[in-house]
């Protein structure tokens, strides 16, 4: 099965695709969540009710005033006080008009100043996330949670809520001014209305999980997309970008089928307050008629001014369907955006964790055992010492637990038992930065920013000089290519650094670790992707860069670690046999055996 397939099954599967309910859905808790970031804003939000108020105040003088005219001016024929109430009707709509402006950009403004924290509050985070979260959760899903999510409360918080005031100020605002008109049209205009309660609470109670449902299956759709396009290359070379489409089309379709069945529930919200706030207005013009021809004291003017009151209920009615709809869509946003804000790191700092002074490089393993929370044990009973400028070897099948090794070193994951220590301090009473401040290291996986070469290399020690950047890259043999890109240090990296060959990416990553100047340096298969001669070259570059550090040095080219001070060959998470190259040659085991299939024809002696 290709690259390609296992991709498209993997954001498939798992329980953030096609799963009915969020797990812990609570829109309310979520809602209230966002209410506290608002309340930060107090006193713009009292400025944004003011302006709210005073808008609804002066839409609802408007027909009032248009009542008043036709009963007192336009019946008894006085063109004087005609054209001063229209005056006075047109400057209460230019004050509406500006006081809505007024509201509506100040809580533009508040809604941007929350959305700034809440995204830079959900990147820290997750720049704090311990690798075991990074390592379940595709990159696409991640981007999906920083980007749709945040999209879709940015919207409750600019537009949904400011509609939703106007709207909620404007309905009782209308009912209060027609119950001191005529509380009997007040009763027609608003017999209808426990309709939209009824059906609100119905569609309150559908759509949330509906909702969570969509957005999970967006962020399977994004992670697939992510991870597609990141490996096109492959996809093209084994010509399975038709099967590609086809994952994407299966994702996408569940996506269809999600937001369908989420947006056909609350589509009908809508029409359904359109059509109870007419039922309000035909209500009011018969029940009007009625009182006005049988001498119920009601006249023409005053049933205009029904009428239009009506009409205007009727319109934040159907309104507050479509923010009600968009509210339960930005909950669901919201409410994985606080998933992850609450999901704390698994590798944290003591509560005494003290600042570990410049170290010597000591390290030693003492009984320790790990398994990933959900997997079985990877590494077992693994003990061994380094002594400071010690050049440590490991070595192994892939998937051994050498990589691990390095990563609980790094304290990138806590052991479940034993002990690993730097200096005769446990890596556990020390804090995580000031230990791996003193840690170089170079990843199989070579990642490059798309950024400038000389930026990438500074990534090392961001005080560098420039010329201390070139010392790096001379150490790792990386200047004089450099030197012959378009624009040699300022020439900037492509995305996935696609520019450079995978040897040269190499290189620049070993300037980047020569830089840094660690106490500890780990090369994680650090010449994997270079040939044999510029192999041999980094090699000497390399024992430079070594001399006077604690190295430990993961190789499957035995040739890297001939020269190491201790050999540790690692299988199935348990270190095997430990001892020098020419030890381990003579005991004539495990490493001399993959040494001898590795150089066979050759001297190996």
């Amino acid at each position: 099965m290709t690259d390609q397939k296992h991709a498209s099954e993997k954001a498939m599967s798992g329980p953030r695709f096609g799963q009915a309910r969020p797990e812990n859905s609570d829109p309310i808790a979520s809602l209230s969540r966002l209410i506290r970031y608002l309340g930060e804003h107090r006193f713009g939000l009292i400025l944004v009710i003011v302006l709210v108020v005073t808008s609804t105040a002066l839409s609802l003088i408007g027909p009032w005033l248009q009542g008043v005219a036709i009963d007192e001016f336009i019946m008894n024929r006085d063109p004087a006080g005609l054209v001063w109430i229209t005056v006075v009707l047109a400057l209460t709509y230019v004050g509406m008009t500006l006081s809505f402006a007024g509201f509506a950009r100040m809580m533009a403004a508040i809604a941007q100043r929350v959305m700034y924290r809440l995204r830079r509050e959900l990147f820290e985070h997750m720049q704090e996330l311990s690798l075991e979260f990074h390592d379940g959760q595709p990159t696409g899903e991640l981007m999906s949670r920083l980007t749709n999510d945040v999209d879709a409360v940015d919207q409750l918080l600019s537009q949904n809520i400011t509609s939703l005031l106007r709207n909620l100020f404007s309905i009782v605002g209308l009912v209060g001014f027609m119950v001191v008109l005529d509380w009997r049209l007040t009763l027609a205009a608003m017999a209808p209305v426990p309709l939209i309660f009824l059906v609100m609470r119905y569609i309150g109670r559908k759509a949330p999980p509906l909702f969570g449902t969509y957005q999970k299956d967006v962020g399977a759709l994004n992670a697939l997309a992510e991870e597609t396009l990141a490996g096109q290359r492959v996809a093209i070379a084994f010509d399975r970008q038709a099967e590609s489409t086809d994952a994407f089309v299966n994702i996408n379709r569940a996506v269809r089928s999600a937001g369908t069945e989420a947006y056909a529930m609350t589509s009908v919200l809508m029409p359904v307050m359109f059509g109870i706030g007419n039922l309000g207005i035909a209500t009011v013009a018969g029940i009007g008629a009625w009182l006005a021809l049988t001498g119920g004291g009601v006249t023409v003017g005053l049933i205009a001014t029904f009428i239009s009151y009506s009409r205007q209920v009727a319109r934040p009615l159907s309104q507050l369907g479509n923010t009600y709809t968009a509210t339960l869509s930005a909950l669901a946003g919201a409410e994985r955006i606080f998933q992850i804000l609450d999901r704390r790191p698994s590798v944290v700092n003591a509560a005494d964790a003290i600042e570990i002074p410049e170290i010597t490089g000591h390290v030693q393993f003492d009984e320790v055992d790990f398994a990933y929370r959900t997997g079985p044990p990877i590494l077992k009973n693994v003990a061994f010492e380094a002594q400071p400028g010690d050049m440590i070897g490991l070595v192994g099948p892939t998937g051994a637990g050498k990589t691990t090794m390095i990563s609980i070193l790094a304290r990138f994951y806590d052991i479940q038992q034993g002990s690993v220590r730097v200096d005769d301090l446990d890596v556990r009473s020390v804090t995580k930065d000031s230990l791996r401040e003193q840690l170089g290291v170079v990843l199989q996986d070579t990642f490059l920013f798309s950024e400038t070469v000389r930026d990438n290399i500074r990534y090392g020690r961001l005080d560098a000089t420039d010329e201390e950047i070139q010392e790096a890259a001379q150490l790792a043999n990386a200047h004089r290519f450099i030197q012959t890109l378009p624009n040699g240090y300022d020439t900037v990296l492509s995305e996935g650094a696609a520019n450079l060959s995978l040897g040269q990416r190499q290189l620049i990553a070993i300037a980047r670790a020569a830089l840094a100047s660690p106490r500890i340096l780990i090369l994680d298969e650090a010449t994997s992707s270079v040939d044999t001669r510029t192999e041999a070259a980094i090699q000497q570059a390399l024992l430079r860069l070594m001399k006077g550090r604690t190295s430990f040095v993961i190789a499957h080219r035995l040739s890297t670690v001939r020269d190491a001070d201790q050999i540790l060959v690692v299988d199935a998470g348990e270190v095997v046999e430990s001892g020098t190259h020419d030890e381990l040659v003579e005991a004539d085991g495990t490493y001399a055996r993959l040494y001898t299939s590795q150089f066979k024809g050759q001297d190996v002696m």
